[in-house]
This record gives C-alpha cells, sequence and structure tokens, in this order.
C-alpha cells in the first residue's frame, strides 16, 4: 500500500482525510482555522460550484484554490453522488440518461455529462478529479445496479478521454498532472463489484475509489463489501474510500487497504453539538488491535453548563486550548455562529490526530 500521494510536483503522506468544503467552504471557518487543524487536503464538488460561484468566476481566478485562499490539496467530486442524493430520492429533479444526467433546479434544466464533469473538475484546478459515476440508492434492486455498473464504466471511459483531451489542449506538463480516480459500484453485490472493478482497471486509471452506500440493509456499516472492494484493486493503487466516515471506520478502512476518506460527518455533527473526544491519549492507542477508539458526547446537555473542562484533555486544538465546555455550552444555548466555528475545529482536530496515529503504523 502507498504511504505517498505525488501529485503536481508535491508529496502527501498517506493515509489522508479530506472533511467537506463542497461549496468552497468547511462552513463555519476559514482556510487558516483548517489549516492549524492540521488538515492537509479539502473535498469540492463539481455540481455545486458550475452553479454557485459558476466557471467564469473561477476562471477569473485561475481556479478554486486562489478564490477560495486554499493551497492544500484539493479533490473534486464529481457530481455522481448528486444522482442519489437528488434525482434517484424524487424524480422530479431529473432524469439519468446513458449519455448524462440531467438536473432540474429552479425551473431550469442542467445537463451534465463525463466529459463535462471532467472540464469542470479542470476549470476548479482540482488536484484529484473524480469520474462521473452512476450511484444507485441503497434499495435498488440487482437489475438496478448492474445498469449503474454498465453506465458507470462507460462513463469512466468518457472522462479518460476528456481527461486526455483537456491535458492536451491546456498542454499540461507531466509534473502537473492531477489524478483521476475511477469509482467502483455495484452496491451489496460482490459479483457486480468484481465486473466494474475489471471494467475500470481496463480503462487504466491513476487510482480507484469505493463507490456507493456502505451501509447494509440492516442499518449496520457494511465491513465486508468495504473490504471486499478494496480487494479487487492491486495494492499500489492509492484508494479512496468515498463518504467514509467515522473515525473507527477510518481505521478499519486503512486497514483493508484504503488510504484517502472524506466524509461531512465531523463538521456536520460540530454544528449540531455533537462532539467527538478519544476514549484516551492516541499516543497511547493502539490504533491496529482496539475496537473502539473514541467516543462523542452533546455539548447542549444542561450538565455541561458549569463544566470547566476542555472538550478533550487529549486535544491540542485552539477550542481546547482556550475555551471550557461550558462556554461552548453557552454559545449553542444563545445561538452564536461563533459555537458552530469552534465545535468544527475541534472535531476536524480530532480527525487529523487520527490520520496522524495511523501514519505511524
Amino acid at each position: 500500500m502507498p504511504n505517498q500521494l505525488k501529485i503536481k510536483g508535491r508529496s502527501f503522506k498517506l493515509p489522508l482525510y479530506l472533511p467537506d468544503a463542497t461549496r468552497a467552504v468547511v462552513r463555519s471557518t476559514d482556510m487558516e482555522d483548517i489549516k492549524r487543524t492540521g488538515i492537509e487536503a479539502l473535498m469540492v464538488n463539481a455540481y455545486h460550484l458550475m452553479h454557485n460561484p459558476g466557471m467564469s468566476v473561477l476562471k477569473k481566478f485561475g481556479g478554486l484554490k486562489n478564490f477560495m485562499g486554499w493551497q492544500g490539496l484539493l479533490a473534486s467530486d464529481s457530481g455522481g453522488f448528486q444522482i442519489l442524493s437528488m434525482i434517484y430520492m424524487n424524480k422530479s429533479l431529473g432524469e439519468v440518461r446513458d449519455e448524462g444526467v440531467i438536473f432540474k433546479r429552479q425551473n431550469k434544466k442542467y445537463k451534465l455529462t463525463p466529459e463535462k464533469s471532467i472540464a469542470i473538475q479542470f476549470d476548479i484546478g482540482a488536484d484529484i478529479m473524480i469520474c462521473l459515476d452512476d450511484c444507485p440508492k441503497g434499495s435498488a434492486s440487482k437489475e438496478e445496479i448492474a445498469g449503474s455498473v454498465q453506465r458507470t464504466i462507460a462513463w469512466a471511459g468518457m472522462c479518460k478521454a476528456e481527461y486526455e483531451r483537456q491535458l492536451a489542449s491546456r498542454k499540461i506538463s507531466q509534473e502537473n498532472v492531477p489524478l483521476l480516480f475511477a469509482v467502483v459500484q455495484g452496491g451489496e453485490h460482490k459479483d457486480l463489484r468484481e465486473e466494474c472493478a475489471k471494467g475500470l482497471l481496463a480503462l487504466d486509471f491513476s487510482a480507484y475509489a469505493f463507490g456507493g452506500w456502505p451501509m447494509g440493509e440492516d442499518g449496520k456499516f457494511n465491513f465486508d463489501i468495504v473490504r471486499y472492494t478494496a480487494s479487487l484493486i492491486p495494492e499500489h493503487f492509492p484508494k479512496f474510500a468515498l463518504g467514509i466516515g467515522k473515525p473507527q471506520e477510518i481505521v478499519e478502512g486503512f486497514k483493508m487497504g484504503y488510504n484517502i476518506f472524506d466524509c461531512v460527518l465531523p463538521t456536520r455533527d460540530g454544528r449540531h453539538k455533537r462532539l467527538y473526544v478519544f476514549k484516551k491519549d492516541p499516543k497511547e492507542i493502539d490504533f491496529q488491535k482496539e475496537e473502539k477508539i473514541y467516543d462523542y458526547f452533546r455539548i447542549g446537555e444542561e450538565k455541561y453548563v458549569r463544566d470547566k473542562r476542555p472538550i478533550s484533555e487529549f486535544c491540542d486544538c485552539h477550542t481546547c486550548q482556550h475555551y471550557s465546555r461550558a462556554y461552548l455550552h453557552h454559545l449553542f444555548k444563545i445561538a452564536d455562529t461563533a459555537a458552530y466555528r469552534l465545535a468544527t475545529i475541534h472535531n476536524l482536530r480530532m480527525y487529523s490526530m487520527v490520520i496522524e496515529g495511523l501514519r505511524k503504523l
């Protein structure tokens, strides 16, 4: 398994965790906050950015990094997950076709093809680009998932061809080439996962990703299908566990062979008063063996009104070094936006400390 990601003349240690910066911001924070947490990479979304601020604005700034003031690693999602979160959940919001996706937004129609998704990601200036994929909902039939696999492979081929056209037309030198990840779909069906992986490997991508909903029908994390998908990709490739996950899922995913992760949970949970804490000093945690490395609590509970302790005695983040649980409880109670910032800073630092622990294995 690779322990470094070399891209555009820079090297990044693996594993990496990428928080959600969908619309060019990690909500309630700025880029200096993010850097101080130890986060080195962000995930943005091509579908949302093409609407706001729009490609003309990003071209004016020479790419998203200049626009948002971020000089770390930047990954861009293709818009594939929006097929699941919007169209498959509400057919009035669009339609999936073999040549691409029609999104209906504010009484207008927008077509997102594999080629357009890649062109947008080049305009974004992403270091890591994701192929447009067809992400089925968890309740989809095997026949529907088989169709999504065929579409995902076909779209990946279109993405690869457009990627190569963009490299040539933009005259991008070899040392400045972004990485293009293909996404392995197939739901909970191992035969479809294998079919998808074989089809994508034949197209020869820089790296590969787990795609789809990792939760089983029982609502529990499906470690078996996530592990099986990793086993289908040769060890020398970087492997991106898209949408995964909770701290323990990142630990388990790393042991399976994944080395890049992204998830909205720590930032979303922070804004909703849910704070992550290590069960003991992370320097003493055996990440290979321990079944549960963390816990969480809800800062909005009344018992924290007079609590002088920091969120975590094991955390060196800005929040824990300067503020008490009682103060953060107070900020949430009066609905001051500083609460969102301070909670988000802590949760992201906790995640980056998990990554630091895994890098030592």
